[in-house]
């Protein structure tokens, strides 16, 4: 069954927009991949909700929806997530509702979210093309975690031994792999799988 074929299963037979969920460790450059994509393709991409504060340069309601962790349970209780994750002590969900509004028009759309995330779309909307984005190596990791400047030594280590479990568990949940090893190589290749679906 392709990817399509199983969207389609798992899903109202008028949706005619695909779901893509791109996933991969802190630090392994998939939101700057993103970035590239969505240059080149029309596609919606879905703001996340975390209880995070927002980095240098992030913007409310761009990035993600910065809201507390009281809005953020009301969420879970009221099943308004997509899914949702506890990463590194703090939450991140994807609300559901502007997805199944912009599938039902024919919108494909692109979550960026955590592994723990991703395992939940998996269960819940099989037809979801999942790609997994891979640094080329635990070192290359460390250092792009260490360049970034806004990451203290304790938290580096905790975001590596997540990492080590994530790309570990990654040919179990994902259909595709794109390591991040030459950026401009790393954006085609994903424009390519998702422009072969579309």
């Amino acid at each position: 069954m392709t990817a399509r074929e199983r969207l389609f299963s798992a899903n109202s037979p008028e949706v005619a927009g695909n779901l893509y969920v791109v996933s991969g460790p802190s630090g392994s450059g998939k939101s700057s991949l993103i970035a590239g994509l969505l240059k080149r393709v029309d596609i919606d991409y879905s703001v996340s909700a975390t209880t995070r504060l927002p980095r240098p340069g992030e913007i409310n309601g761009r990035h993600y929806h910065f809201i507390s962790r009281r809005d953020f349970n009301e969420m879970i209780d009221n099943d308004s997530l997509l899914e949702w994750a506890e990463y590194n002590n703090h939450l991140y969900g994807t609300p559901e509702q502007p997805i199944e509004r912009a599938l039902e028009a024919g919108r494909s759309v692109l979550l960026e979210i955590e592994l723990q995330g991703a395992k939940q779309v998996r269960e819940r909307r099989p037809g979801a093309i999942m790609i997994f984005v891979s640094p080329p190596s635990m070192e290359v990791l460390e250092h792009r975690l260490r360049s970034r400047g806004d990451t203290d030594d304790e938290d580096i280590v905790d975001r590596l031994e997540i990492a080590s479990a994530e790309m570990a568990a990654a040919s179990e949940v994902f259909d595709h792999t794109v390591v991040n090893d030459d950026r401009g190589k790393a954006v085609d290749e994903l424009t390519s799988l998702i422009t072969a679906t579309l």
